[in-house]
């Protein structure tokens, strides 16, 4: 990577950083045949073709449909087996329980399941454990109080390693939808549909459990409907459910995914799911819903019931259908959110103080692990995220009750598969128990094996961390100037998305413009004006960083020029469309 020429000759930005041009001369030449074959203007054929779009398939790809992009439902192992005893339940009107996670996925995989049983008049239970008090996952007590109810159980978001659980059931059937890494042998249940399955063929691995539970509903209907039913759901009108959980669960947003989030969103943006028109509304979202308001606003407030308050808030939102009862839960989340954001707060100061004493060691670590008696469990994985952020190393944040039991989270840097690395320290003997995905995991463990997992990790991830890091560059989109940031461009290039995990959002560079004012908002953000070579000034805002050199070398050179690097995007405010930089690096041009 680091080979490429350093763009603008950057080669040590504000984030210690080369930057380099994204697009390779062979993308080059693919994004021309686009622009030359399709008719698509450039910056959009230059951007697909940096993220690895073809020429061939450039006219699908910004029209991706569910259609064109989902697979026959029945290459996913075991799937057409589930869909069989769901009908079945459907059918036979059978009571069915739910068990989902308690982050945005398990809320919303569990509520898109309830919805489509709801459908048939089967009410369905739905049960997402306490954080705090039962873990992550299925767990005996809990299984065992579903089973006294329900002919079916189906886990969402959980339950493949979780057969020790299950082994406590006897006479009600179980399903298992689930997408996480698999450690240690599959549950003796009905079927364990997980694209991540070993024997699992299919190349979905990168579905959320939402998107696992809707390609299981679309088989459940052919069965139903091959049995002579006509009164099926339209699944389609669930779409904003799986666009919720695809971008909060931080999966690629590439194939399969784009369209579930394209589509989603187009359903989310009519606002027929009473609990997420709510949830916007107290959010205060006075424009058109984005995948930007799923990750960063809507999905905080739904997650923070599962950290500091009521883990079944979310899917009691999600399965709303009074608009009262509806609005009374979205206030709930609201106000728990503003709860976890003064938590986190504190903790992050904390957990930061540690994370740089660490790296200001002799031997600073490859992987970063920081804990302590006085946080909250809930909160861990987002200390872990701010972490993984800021210093650009895999990071975990571990909550000690007062039995020395350690409750974490941790978030990887791309290209480092944490998940794997969890559970070969659970199979080491060193993890009461773990696991999770390539970018995010979850663990428990002992207060006095902290620092053999430690060096554990440094064991395992010092030489690949450290190869990544050494990589490490901003890759540039293109050059743009202040005056040609406009509401049209913007609008062009959303033609290229919807951008996040896999399919990440273009990034350009600003070279050697005037910093014409800056001043400090909210939280440690800064607010800035950028003056170019023509007339008048691009907003820009630079997040979290008043503390951080990026801050500090804004703030330091107000009233000179620097080379910006950003995201552009629309800011809507009063009624007016106004187009920003998001700031995410910057470096001192050549004098």
């Amino acid at each position: 990577m680091t080979s490429r020429p350093a763009f603008l000759d950057v080669r040590q930005s504000a984030r210690q950083r080369r930057w380099i041009e994204k697009l390779t001369p062979a993308q080059a030449n693919i994004a021309l045949d686009m622009a030359q074959t399709h008719g698509i203007e450039e910056i959009i054929a230059r951007v697909m073709a940096a993220r690895g779009v073809t020429a061939g398939e450039a006219a699908g790809f910004l029209d991706p449909t569910i259609k064109a992009l989902m697979p026959d439902p029945s290459v996913i192992t075991g799937l057409n087996e589930a869909a069989e005893r769901i009908a079945r339940a459907v059918t036979d009107g059978e009571r069915v329980a739910i068990f989902g996670d308690y982050d945005v996925d398990g809320a919303a995989s569990s509520a898109l399941l309830s919805r489509y049983l709801a459908h048939f008049g089967i009410a369905a239970d739905i049960y997402i454990p306490d954080r705090i008090f039962e873990g992550y996952g299925p767990n005996p007590a809990a299984m065992a109080k579903l089973a006294e109810n329900a002919d079916l159980i189906v886990t969402v978001d959980c339950g493949t390693n979780s057969a020790a659980a299950f082994e406590t059931v006897s006479g009600t059937d179980i399903v298992v939808l689930d997408h996480h890494q698999v450690g240690g042998p599959l549950p003796d249940v009905v079927s364990v549909v997980n694209p991540n399955r070993d024997d699992d063929m299919s190349g979905l691995t990168y579905l959320c459990a939402a998107g696992v539970v809707f390609m299981t509903l679309v088989d459940v209907s052919r069965q139903l409907r091959s049995a002579g039913r006509r009164d099926l759901p339209d699944l389609m009108a669930l779409l904003d459910l799986v666009a919720l959980a695809t971008v909060c669960d931080v999966v690629p947003l590439v194939g399969l995914n784009r369209a579930f989030v394209v589509k989603g969103l187009a359903v989310a943006r009519r606002q027929t799911n009473a609990g997420l028109a709510a949830l916007a509304s107290v959010a205060r979202i006075g424009e058109p819903l984005a995948p930007f308001h799923f990750g960063f606003v809507l999905g905080p407030r739904i997650n923070a019931g599962g950290r500091i308050g009521d883990a079944a808030l979310g899917a009691r939102l999600l399965t709303a259908d009074d608009q009262d009862g509806a609005r009374a839960l979205a206030g709930e989340l609201d106000a728990l959110n503003a709860q976890r954001q003064a938590i986190e707060v504190q903790m992050v100061e904390e957990a930061r103080a540690e994370a740089e004493r660490e790296l200001q060691s002799a031997n600073p670590p490859s992987v970063i692990v920081t804990a302590s008696h006085d946080w909250h469990p809930g909160i861990a994985g987002l200390i872990a995220s701010r972490l993984k952020e800021a210093l650009r190393k895999p990071a975990f944040a571990i909550a000690f009750d007062a039995n020395g039991i350690g409750t974490g989270s941790g978030r990887s840097i791309a290209g480092f598969d944490m998940g794997r690395m969890v559970r070969a320290a659970v199979e080491a003997g060193i993890l009461e128990k773990g696991g999770g995905h390539a970018m995010a995991a979850g663990l428990t463990v002992r207060t006095e094996k902290l620092g053999e997992l430690r060096a554990f990790f440094e064991d395992k991830a010092s030489e690949a961390v450290g190869r990544l890091i050494e990589n490490d560059a901003l890759e540039i989109d293109g050059a743009l100037s202040a005056s040609g940031v406009t509401a049209a461009l913007i609008d062009k290039l959303a033609r290229a998305g919807p951008f996040g995990a896999g399919h990440p959002e273009p990034v350009f560079a600003l070279p050697r413009h005037q910093i014409a004012h800056v001043k400090p908002v909210g939280n440690g953000h800064l607010k800035l004006g950028l003056r170019g070579m023509g007339p008048g000034t691009l907003d820009a805002i630079a997040f979290r960083v008043r503390d951080e050199p990026l801050g500090k070398m804004l703030a330091e050179n107000a009233g000179r020029s620097l080379h910006l690097a950003g995201t552009v995007s629309i800011n809507h405010w009063n009624g007016r469309q106004i187009p920003q930089l998001r700031v995410i690096d910057a470096a001192i041009p050549d004098r």
